[in-house]
């Protein structure tokens, strides 16, 4: 148990590392439950008001949040998805079955022209995961064709006939999701041979392709698709690799998203912090293989996932968002952060009404949920430099197991650092000790925190979960002390 009569923070303000990549902050939008029909996409008949038939209160607040790079159609559904189905006149599309999520009718109505045009509506980079389960080389090829080419091809005619005349700019192109399961059930040393096959296909100035790296703690993954790749690490730009976040651990029962205590609460909290060491050992397999570190990882699905809430459809993956979530969310940003040598994308599952959504929406009601705030509070890391610190933190212990009360990350830009700070003790206020080499003020404060970490903001009823202003002492001989409240996520700004 680590107990410091004083928990510090040292700032290395005039050491600033590497850049941390806008796409760290990236989201996960799959056709899964609500998430596209509802969420998203009502269509241009909905008595929702809507722009173009996309839900005009979301596109509003993602724009709000700065969504930096958004992943589709999946997820599992992504190796059961025809691109082909997608396009063309939304009445003449076939239809097929979800078989991975509720087994309910997909229209297609959402397809390839409707993705990318909201990726331009709200401001936002796509990131295009390929059918490898159930497609072809030859699929994925004319794919990257009809959404990329500015040529004379067939392709490119049929995207003109479909009225989109200019080729979308997408340089994020996933081959394969969790081949290892729902896509495809495949070894790593078939999958790793199968992506050198539609890499070599995959073709265009800046492409990044990201190869289907691990779940969780599998380094046998790893190890398997980087000595595969020796001699042609230049296939790929960077390893994905999932991890979610269990309170139980297992994946039978994983615990109610609103009904808990402080048990629950803490096996979250630590559960969620297992992946800086997951990190850290997928890191070290990748950099004996690749040594200058170009090939990075990309956290592409990660957040909690709790049982679905009472009374709704089973495989919707519906869950509400507390005030645990956005300590979850806190936690795994600055750990991101902090690795931002070497992390060069992440996604949190997913944008709208499935698992740890920033919003959700029933109706024409919205909810902008704790998670929401936290990606709004952290949007000044995007593209920022991190700024190195120093942490000593006491423990938050619960019947015998400990965690680090706080973490931290910081980054400068524009002359302001910007330091987030997550307190994950639920029962007291940490009182910190932060060190400056560098005379700076407060510019400003924010904080989230409720009363219980059991809170969260539901329809119809005013939030009880945002941002305020948090109230600080002035920096005196370059220190500052602060004082955190119980489960509660800081920024800081200085200048």
């Amino acid at each position: 148990m680590n107990v410091f009569a004083q928990n510090t923070i040292v700032l290395n303000v005039d050491s600033v590392g590497p850049k941390i990549n806008k796409e760290i902050y990236g989201h996960f939008s799959e056709h899964l439950g609500t998430c596209i029909y509802e969420g998203i996409y009502v269509g241009k008949d909905s008595e929702i008001p809507n722009i173009n038939g996309y839900r005009k209160d979301v596109v509003e607040a993602l724009k709000e949040m700065k969504v930096p790079v958004l992943r589709w159609p999946g997820g599992c559904f992504a190796d059961t998805y025809h691109w082909k189905d997608g396009i063309g006149q939304q009445e003449d599309r076939p239809s097929i079955v979800n078989v991975f999520w509720g087994g309910v009718t997909e229209d297609n109505s959402f397809g390839t022209h409707e993705f990318l045009d909201f990726c331009e509506l709200i401001g936002t980079e796509p990131y295009l995961s390929i059918n490898v389960g159930s497609g072809s080389v030859q699929e994925a090829m004319e794919w990257v064709e009809y959404v990329t080419s500015s040529d004379e091809s067939p392709m490119t005619e049929l995207r003109k006939e479909n009225g989109r005349e200019d080729p979308w700019d997408v340089k994020f192109w996933g081959i394969g999701n969790e081949t290892w399961g729902c896509g495809g059930e495949m070894s790593p040393g078939y999958y790793a041979d199968l992506f050198r096959n539609y890499s070599a296909y995959i073709r265009g100035n800046g492409f990044q392709k990201v190869i289907c790296g691990p779940s969780a703690d599998d380094t046998h993954w790893t190890e398997t698709i980087m000595s595969k790749l020796q001699g042609k690490l230049n296939l790929t730009q960077g390893v994905s690799m999932h991890y979610y976040t269990l309170p139980t651990g297992n994946w039978g029962s994983k615990g109610s998203s609103v009904d808990f205590e402080e048990d629950m609460y803490f096996s979250t909290l630590h559960g969620t912090m297992k992946i800086e060491d997951y990190i850290n050992q997928h890191l070290a397999v990748m950099l004996k293989y690749d040594k200058e570190g170009k090939v990075k990882l990309i956290v592409d699905e990660w957040g909690t996932w709790y049982d679905q809430l009472p009374g709704t459809k089973g495989g919707f993956l519906q869950q509400q968002n507390t005030v645990r979530d956005a300590l979850v969310a806190g936690i795994n940003l600055n750990i991101f952060n902090n690795h931002a040598d070497m992390i060069s994308m992440a996604n949190i599952a997913q944008i709208v009404n499935v698992l740890q959504s920033p919003i959700l929406t029933k109706g024409k009601e919205m909810v902008k949920t704790p998670t929401y705030y936290i990606f709004k509070m952290y949007n000044v890391h995007q593209e920022a430099n991190l700024v190195p610190l120093e942490l000593q933190t006491e423990d938050y212990s619960y019947e015998g197991e400990s965690i680090p009360a706080i973490t931290a990350s910081a980054s400068e830009k524009d002359g302001v650092v910007s330091v987030t700070i997550t307190n994950a003790n639920p029962n007291k206020t940490v009182s910190i000790n932060c060190s400056l080499n560098k005379d700076l003020k407060v510019a400003d404060a924010k904080i989230l925190t409720s009363n219980s970490y059991t809170d969260y903001n539901d329809f119809g009823k005013e939030e009880k979960v945002s941002l305020s202003d948090f109230s600080t002492a002035e920096v005196r001989d370059k220190q500052l002390n602060i004082s955190i409240p119980a489960h509660s996520v800081l920024l800081l700004q200085l200048q």
